[in-house]
């Protein structure tokens, strides 16, 4: 009996550039979406271009647009990668995101099956528990993601989803860490969020964090070459 995702349905629960791939895959690249995110590309969208020009596959999983990388989540991307292994091998990684997506790529390198080799974030979401209290359309998506009650409370559940949290219990992988934050970021406090996720994480593994100024939340401008010149980085030796 084949698995729920396979390669046969993956365009079901993923985008893959793989019909732009140039070459031979050298890497691979996950790019979580942000809060709400709920669209499925039948065109290829321009960074899976960007990146299928340079020999790298990318995928965008199609989760639930407001799963902060619950446990279900965490399965769920699993069981994605485990399908595009199987038609293209082991390949290096890189676990990406902005916002939700930012978090999402944070805490799925601590509970992915295959550790990713590198993870790059854009203007993430660090300190779980805070964040549920910084905006008003925040909490519902919290507990629709977290509030089972099954085994822990929602406070003891978001800090298990909590990048902070997790890099001040040093449990967070030693991979590189690539964090970009817009200085005037209303959505996504910087100081509350980035700043104390690059201290804590630079205690015992490295952190390349970038503040952008004048641009607000996820926008990156020019600064977008840059961040993904440091995905592309990691596949360099390949």
């Amino acid at each position: 009996m084949k698995p729920v995702v396979n390669p046969d349905n993956l365009r079901f629960f993923a985008y893959l550039n793989d019909r732009v791939l140039e070459g031979t895959p050298r890497g691979l690249v996950i790019d979580f979406k942000g809060l709400g995110g709920m669209d499925m590309y039948d065109e290829d969208t321009p960074r899976g271009v960007k990146f299928g020009k340079r020999g790298v596959l990318y995928c965008v999983p199609y989760l639930d647009p407001w799963n902060w990388m619950n446990p279900m989540a965490v399965r769920e991307t699993d069981a994605i990668l485990s399908a595009v292994r199987k038609t293209y091998g082991a390949l290096p990684t890189v676990s990406s995101g902005g916002s939700m997506g930012g978090l999402c790529c944070l805490v799925y390198a601590r509970y992915a099956a295959v550790t990713p080799d590198a993870a790059a974030a854009n203007c993430p979401v660090c300190d779980l528990p805070y964040h549920c209290t910084e905006r008003p359309d925040l909490p519902r998506t919290l507990y629709a993601a977290y509030g089972s009650g099954e085994e822990d409370t929602l406070e003891e559940a978001l800090e298990k989803s909590s990048p902070l949290h997790l890099a001040k219990k040093r449990e967070m992988p030693r991979i590189p860490y690539t964090v970009f934050h817009c200085a005037e970021d209303r959505a996504v406090n910087k100081e509350r969020h980035s700043d104390r996720f690059a201290a804590a994480m630079r205690d015992y593994t490295p952190v390349d964090y970038t503040a952008v100024p004048g641009r607000g939340h996820c926008d990156l401008g020019e600064m977008w070459e840059a961040f993904d010149g440091a995905i592309l980085k990691t596949f360099e030796s390949v």
